[in-house]
């Protein structure tokens, strides 16, 4: 019997590229809808913006440059949503769509498109705007109370506050642990800062929305829990170690206690908590283009993350770090896959040749 074999691949299952950006959209609603709750109409408003532009800059791109049209892949969509949650609510509108031509055209299409791009386009976006507008990139405000239609499409009921990173390197630059733990009242708690109710993005803040959608997609499998544990874990363990409340200063205090030594693991709840380091672990790090394609090379990029933000975060002279720790391992992620990679069978002595 003549056996006609065709073409690889020949192992095949419904996961397409639009469906796994599906479940990112809808993974993505619970802090979308929560920015609305948390920032007012004019976070929804963003949201719909810089969609909408990341849609048209790549449908425009992609007709200048002859290529076929790409929009049904829905990655554009899921550029524009991740895009708006990383802005502050008072952004103007202008510098979010400047954003977004950044996002695909520059980081996306002039590198050819989906697949093809070496950083996660809407982080890139989002440090090309922290270097040209850092004043407008470094403004929080949270809900006045009030709630108007039109203000809050305005932005006109938000009000200036600060961020907890921010609170959290006054109170340290002022005292010392003893200090931290004395007046750990004067900080937003663990709590509210869980549910949302603290400055930030306009979709980092509500870890509970994030955790939802995270939940979701490790559910349906499209993502794995190799970066976000190893990118969570490794940033935990360096702030019980080297943070503002050391546990081996607490263990060797004279004052000993175990309430004492509960307050060591208040830090890294509370920097968990605060930035979006969430949003980012299990939203952006976890992109299939820009991150390592082995078990192992994605643990080494989630714990290069973790490294990397802690490193931001508490050495250098700005409060997040998560975006430039992502982006910088986004880099990196060619030479673990080389590292990682098993070779195929026959590759070393091919090599030895």
């Amino acid at each position: 019997m003549k056996l006609q074999v065709s073409n690889s691949p020949h192992v095949r299952d419904d996961v397409t590229t639009p469906s796994i950006m599906r479940d990112v959209v809808i993974a993505l609603m619970p802090a979308t809808i929560y920015s609305g709750y948390m920032f007012g109409l004019r976070a929804i408003l963003m949201v719909m913006v810089s969609a909408t532009s990341c849609l048209l800059f790549e449908y425009m791109s992609r007709k200048i440059m002859k290529r076929n049209n790409t929009l049904y892949d829905m990655s554009a969509l899921v550029t524009g949503i991740l895009l708006a949650l990383n802005m502050p609510a008072t952004l103007p509108f202008y510098m979010l769509v400047l954003a977004a031509l950044f996002a695909i055209v520059v980081v996306k299409q002039f590198f050819g498109g989906l697949g093809n791009n070496f950083v996660n386009p809407a982080i890139a976006a989002r440090i090309f705007l922290v270097i040209s507008f850092p004043e407008y990139m470094s403004t929080w405000t949270l809900r006045s109370g009030a709630f108007d239609f039109f203000d809050s499409l305005r932005g006109a009921d938000l009000v200036s506050s600060a961020t907890p990173l921010a609170s959290m390197n006054t109170l340290h630059a002022s005292g010392s642990i003893g200090h931290i733990i004395d007046n750990k009242d004067a900080l937003p708690s663990l709590f509210a800062m869980f549910i949302g109710e603290r400055a930030g993005s306009i979709g980092e803040v509500s870890i509970l929305a994030l955790l939802i959608g995270a939940a979701y997609l490790l559910a349906r499998k499209v993502i794995t829990p190799a970066i976000p544990a190893s990118y969570l874990g490794s940033f935990i363990l360096l702030v019980l170690l080297f943070g503002h409340t050391p546990i081996y200063g607490v263990l060797s205090s004279n004052t000993f206690s175990w309430s004492l030594l509960g307050e060591a693991f208040y830090e890294p709840l509370y920097m968990l908590c605060s930035g979006g380091i969430v949003l980012g672990a299990f939203f952006m790090a976890t992109d299939y283009v820009t991150s390592p394609l082995t078990n192992k090379g994605r643990v080494l990029f989630g714990i290069g993350c973790g490294i990397l933000t802690f490193l931001i975060r508490y050495y250098a002279n700005m409060p997040g770090g998560v975006s430039f720790a992502i982006i910088l391992m986004n880099i990196l992620t060619p030479h673990i896959d080389r590292v990682t990679m098993k070779k195929p069978f026959g590759g070393l002595a091919h090599e030895r040749r």
